[in-house]
């Protein structure tokens, strides 16, 4: 069994999610934490192999003939949907 040292502030968050029923004990709050942390990083599609391709492509391209404009539009639009964003 590990022993995980917490400030203050964290250990009465913990506290305070048992005490509404949220969780059984300390242990259980952490379980959940290290599955859904596992859950989200299994879900990301993108790994650092990935952006270091990205980004080897993007300093061989040409440069973009975007206005910023339009990028941070499409930018907001990405980041408001669940879809990936395709050239």
């Amino acid at each position: 069994m590990a022993t995980i040292s917490l400030p203050d502030p964290m250990k009465g968050w913990i506290e305070a999610q048992i005490r509404q029923g949220d969780y059984a004990s300390t242990s259980d709050y952490v379980r959940d934490l290290v599955r859904r942390d596992r859950e989200r990083r299994a879900q990301t599609e993108l790994t650092l192999e990935d952006l270091r391709r990205i980004v080897d492509e993007a300093r061989a391209g040409e440069p973009s003939r975007r206005k910023v404009p339009e990028i941070l539009a499409r930018a907001r639009k990405h980041a408001q949907s669940d879809q990936p964003l395709n050239e």
